[in-house]
């Protein structure tokens, strides 16, 4: 079976063609049959290299190769330490031995190069690419918490200088299309159609028999020079700095080890760099971390955007949905109107003023010239996208829509009134959908004929870019109309996580914990400095109390009051949190409720945020008590800074296990997947349950850390039954 990985056809022009075909997946990974497979492509090379005038390198997939193992690297932990070294030694001396054979190797490239893909390209001593736009380049693996192990940082390094290797490569992660890596580099030829290639590429081997890696030639020289050059050696001390600003003091390692790597790496020969390479690679590997972002942006993202794909699934009939309706021309009406137009959906974009439905379509007109202007679109598809898209107030023009997505404010009786508007007018087995952030799907469809065909579809803003929709199943919401709901999600490109009804559902009511837990350290007198920066630390991409503001403070105490009479209403008693004071008298005695307003926990000049209100330390803040331990003072307040981080993550991952209990989430991967891409939990934890998987003692350690913070700060960090109950078994989430 190994030998079936890769086809070995030798030409009676001496060339090789070797074809990866992996004939147990979907696409070619790095795993141990293609290692097993390449070690004897590579023997059978060396005994009839006499016979072998050059090698090419393409692949029977649609893709030319998707990466590295992680089904394996995700099992990789400290106790395999000297395992993963060894795995990574044996993949850097093949590529190795191929870029040194002797003779040329070319690399065709059918389809996307990533990560380990590439890696094998760039061991190639030339590669040609079909100029497709659908066809990717890149080491996305610091997004997995990892490095291009197999000689990737180096030999980027060596063949675009650090700079361009480190900011356009490297560091981020980007994904490159054919034309730009192109123009990088990173591909030095293209071609038309996949039947050029081949034939390319052998015209390539004839004019080239004497072929050798750039770094292999005598006299070369790394572009832009090495660490040492006098000009580089002036510019290299900022790269650790403005890491350092970016990361903002979050735990992502993969960026510091990526740049130790290049910049090691450049400073020595090309053997020992790969040395070097190896090695933060292994400590990667390794480490809890990329353990963690494998799970989340690989497996669990995986598994939510393959829902409701099985043949076997519910019954929906595939129904293509060629025309849709959105109720309200607001930011996400029209963010909305303008992904499902990207997608080629003809949209009608309703208001209740003509100004309002045409301001809704300028904004999906801005974002298009924005795309124009950098190239990523011609002027004819800007045009034609547009065009899908018509602003209207006359509800006769929904006829013939097959999808509706109402999108107006955040009012019951709104929401009922719109879609009793258009009932009758669109067609009789039209998805219905709403938009709500907040309010119970059971509830707005009481003002819907149609309750089995109604569904939540809660978008995030900014719609455009944005890459989850929370779809929330309703009492009556039919198994269909999630199906079909799904399959817009999927339409429009973006992740779908799957939930059952409830006040909140599952990410606004988790996120709203992390904005009361931040507004409770005001309460406490904690700086607000000190709560931005243990907001940045943890990770979240926006700090709280800036979050606030944008969400203006308004929102969450709407939400406190509906929240309240619901639960009195069905005879709770409710409970008052330590943020709501602080809110209360952010908005009724200051007159601050955001940015909205122009003023919140946040001064603004042109809407623009421009430092902390001062009257946040004169109302809020108090001195740390000098009598405590220095460790408790950290924060400005008695309170130690690694509790500030940690309330923060706790309170969401506690609400969210609450969620899975109650039977608001169905699945750990959706709880994952969407508290990181629709809410802004920190990507190094891999989601709001495999933070608690990986916290040390597991569940265990977790319930353990979390009775000490209810302790010291309240009995919402009071473990809920069900992390208890797992933690009692020794279980994890899973």
């Amino acid at each position: 079976m190994t030998q079936n990985l890769i086809r070995h056809d030798h030409g009676p022009d001496g060339v090789v063609l070797l074809t990866l075909d992996d004939p147990a997946r979907s696409v070619n990974t790095m795993n141990p049959g293609y290692v097993e497979a390449m070690d004897n492509v590579l023997a059978r090379l060396t005994a009839d290299l006499d016979r072998v005038t050059g090698i090419i390198l393409t692949s029977a997939k649609e893709t030319f190769f998707a990466g590295g193992d992680l089904d394996t690297l995700i099992k990789a932990d400290r106790a395999h330490l000297t395992e993963v070294a060894a795995g990574i030694a044996t993949i850097k001396a093949q590529l190795r031995r191929l870029e040194t054979l002797g003779r040329p190797v070319v690399a065709a490239l059918n389809g996307s190069a990533l990560g380990g893909g590439l890696e094998l390209a760039l061991a190639c001593h030339h590669r040609i690419a079909v100029a497709d736009p659908r066809i990717e380049f890149g080491f996305p693996e610091v997004t997995l918490g990892l490095l291009p192990g197999g000689g990737g940082v180096v030999r980027t390094v060596r063949l675009l200088g650090l700079p361009v290797a480190l900011t356009q490569v490297l560091l981020k992660g980007q994904r490159h299309r054919p034309d730009r890596a192109l123009a990088l580099g990173l591909i030095d030829e293209l071609v038309a159609t996949p039947a050029e290639l081949i034939t390319r590429a052998r015209q390539w081997i004839t004019d080239n028999p004497q072929a050798r890696q750039p770094w292999d030639t005598p006299g070369y020289r790394i572009p832009g020079g090495s660490p040492s050059t006098p000009a580089l050696a002036a510019t290299l001390p900022a790269y650790p700095a403005n890491l350092r600003q970016q990361l903002k003091g979050a735990p992502y390692p993969a960026p510091h080890h990526i740049l130790c790597a290049a910049v090691e790496g450049a400073a020595v020969d090309v053997d020992t760099a790969f040395t070097i390479e190896g090695q933060y690679f292994v400590d990667l590997a390794c480490g809890q971390i990329s353990t963690n972002m494998i799970q989340a942006f690989f497996f669990d993202l995986k598994a939510a955007s393959s829902r409701g794909t099985a043949p076997e699934r519910s019954g929906a009939t595939g129904r293509p949905i060629t025309r849709a309706a959105v109720l309200g021309a607001g930011m996400m009406g029209a963010g909305i109107a303008y992904v499902l137009a990207k997608a080629g959906v003809e949209v009608v974009l309703k208001d209740v003023s003509r100004a309002a439905a045409e301001r809704g379509k300028a904004y999906s007109a801005k974002l298009l010239d924005q795309a124009v202007s950098r190239g990523r679109l011609t002027a004819a598809k800007r045009d034609a996208v547009l065009a899908r898209i018509l602003p209207t107030i006359d509800p006769a023009d929904l006829a013939g829509v097959q999808l509706v997505i109402e999108a107006v404010f955040e009012d019951p009786a709104l929401k009922q009134k719109v879609f009793a508007e258009i009932d009758g007018i669109v067609e009789p087995d039209s998805l219905l959908a709403s938009n709500t952030s907040t309010l119970p799907i059971t509830t707005l469809a009481e003002g819907v004929s149609r309750q089995p065909d109604f569904v939540g579809l809660h978008f995030f803003s900014p719609v455009d870019k944005m890459p989850l929709v929370e779809v929330i199943r309703g009492e009556n919401t039919s198994a269909e109309t999630v199906d079909r709901a799904l399959d817009v999600v999927r339409l429009i490109r973006k992740t779908p996580i799957v939930v059952n009804d409830s006040r909140g559902f599952f990410t606004s009511r988790v996120i709203g914990t992390f904005n009361q837990e931040g507004v409770a350290m005001l309460a406490e007198g904690i700086p607000p400095a000190s709560i931005e920066q243990a907001s940045s630390q943890a990770g979240y991409p926006a700090p709280v109390l800036a979050l606030m503001d944008e969400l203006t403070l308004t929102l969450p105490r709407k939400i406190r009051n509906e929240t309240r009479a619901a639960v009195e209403a069905d005879g709770g008693t409710w409970t008052t949190h330590p943020a709501d004071l602080v809110i209360d008298r952010m908005i009724d005695e200051f007159g601050r409720p955001g940015r909205a307003g122009g003023a919140g926990f946040y001064d603004y000049v042109d809407g623009q945020r421009s430092r902390l209100w001062p009257g946040l330390r004169e109302h809020f803040s108090r001195p740390a008590d000098p009598s405590r331990p220095a460790d408790l003072g950290q924060s400005g307040a008695d309170v130690p800074f690694e509790d500030l981080k940690e309330r923060m993550l706790f309170i969401e991952a506690i609400e969210s296990v609450k969620c899975l209990d109650e039977g608001v989430l169905t699945s750990v991967a959706d709880a994952n997947i969407g508290s990181i891409l629709g809410i802004g939990y920190p990507g190094w934890t891999g989601g709001v349950l495999q933070y608690i998987n990986q916290y040390q003692g597991g569940p265990a350690g977790f319930a353990a850390r979390a009775r000490e913070l209810a302790g010291r700060y309240g009995d919402r960090f009071t473990p809920p039954r069900l992390l208890v109950a797992l933690a009692e078994e020794g279980l994890r989430f899973q």
